[in-house]
C-alpha cells in the first residue's frame, strides 16, 4: 500500500470515529470538545481521506495493467473482465475475432488500431459503474446498439462508405457506466 492510501484510510477512520461519537455509538468526548468539530471535522476528515485515496491512484502512471489477450472458449473471441481496477489490451497485428468485455467498478482500454480485421465482428460490452475505451482502426465502420441506464456510448469514429469495408458491431449494456469509441 502506498503512503497516501494509508493516510487516506486514517483520515476516513478518524471522521467515522467522530460520527460514531456524535451518534452515541462510542464515548470519547474528551477528544472532541470544541463546538466547531461537531460537523465540520468529520466531514473534512472524510473528504480529505477520500481525496488522498483517489489522488494516489490517479497519479500512478501504471494504473492500467497491460494484459495478454485472453482467448475465449471458442478459440477466437477474447473475454475480458475487470473488477475494481483497470486493464489494457493492445493488438499488435493479431487477427481480431470479436470480444466480450465486462467492467464492474473498473475500466478496460482496448486498442484495436493495429489489429487485422477482415470481416464483420461483434463486441459485446457490459458495464456496471465502470467504463470501456475502444480504439478502432480507421479502415472499419462501427455500428452501436446500446441499452444504458445513467450511462451511454460515445461513438467518435469516422464512417467509411463502401461495400468491402468491415464493420464492428458494438452491443453495449451500461448501468452507471459508459463506452467511448475512437479512431
Amino acid at each position: 500500500m502506498k503512503a497516501r492510501t494509508i493516510i487516506g484510510i486514517l483520515l476516513i477512520v478518524a471522521g467515522a470515529w467522530k460520527l460514531a461519537n456524535l451518534w452515541g455509538l462510542i464515548e470519547n468526548d474528551w477528544l472532541w470538545r470544541q463546538p466547531w468539530t461537531v460537523y465540520v471535522a468529520p466531514a473534512a476528515l472524510i473528504y480529505l481521506g477520500a481525496i488522498v485515496i483517489v489522488n494516489s491512484y490517479r497519479r500512478n502512471p501504471d494504473q492500467w495493467l497491460q494484459r495478454p489477450l485472453p482467448i475465449g472458449e471458442d478459440g477466437k473471441r477474447i473475454c475480458c473482465s475487470v473488477h475494481y481496477g483497470g486493464d489494457e489490451y493492445i493488438y499488435r497485428g493479431e487477427t481480431f475475432r470479436g470480444a466480450r468485455l465486462d467492467a464492474f467498478c473498473g475500466g478496460i482500454r482496448m486498442d484495436l488500431r493495429n489489429a487485422t480485421i477482415t470481416e464483420d465482428e461483434e463486441i459485446e460490452i457490459h458495464t456496471f459503474c465502470g467504463g470501456i475505451e475502444l480504439f478502432v482502426p480507421q479502415a472499419v465502420n462501427v455500428e452501436v446498439k446500446s441499452r444504458s441506464f445513467i450511462g451511454g456510448v460515445g461513438n467518435h469514429t469516422k464512417h467509411i462508405v463502401g461495400k468491402e469495408v468491415p464493420c464492428l458491431y458494438i452491443i453495449a449494456d451500461n448501468f452507471l457506466g459508459g463506452v467511448d469509441i475512437k479512431n
